[in-house]
């Protein structure tokens, strides 16, 4: 874990390690369903359901992720957020729709 490492002055700050889906997915989902525009609460669910479901990619900036991806990977890449998102959204609707009855 970066955090628990002694702090040095080597550059790296664990701040800008992230998950590389993170934007893509809340990107995909913003455009996916206009009620995650108005609740940020669907938002962070259906957000998080679909991380749960793709591979962690833990980069440090994006444009090194899109410099070393080919164009099929990249777009691989964008199936597999929106099979993820498509799927959390489903899932997230039903288990509200469960929970009103």
């Amino acid at each position: 874990m970066l955090i628990s490492r002694p702090r040095s002055n080597d550059g790296l700050d664990p701040a800008h390690v992230h998950n590389y889906y993170e934007l893509l997915v809340s990107e995909m989902v913003l455009a996916a369903n206009p009620r995650a525009n108005q609740d940020p609460e669907f938002l962070a669910d259906v957000s998080c359901v679909a991380l749960n479901h793709l591979p962690p990619r833990y980069i440090r900036h994006d444009v090194d992720m899109n410099f070393f991806m080919s164009p099929i990977e990249r777009e691989e890449t964008q199936k597999k957020v929106k099979q993820a998102v498509d799927d959390a959204i489903e899932f997230v609707l039903s288990h509200e729709r469960d929970k009103k009855q």
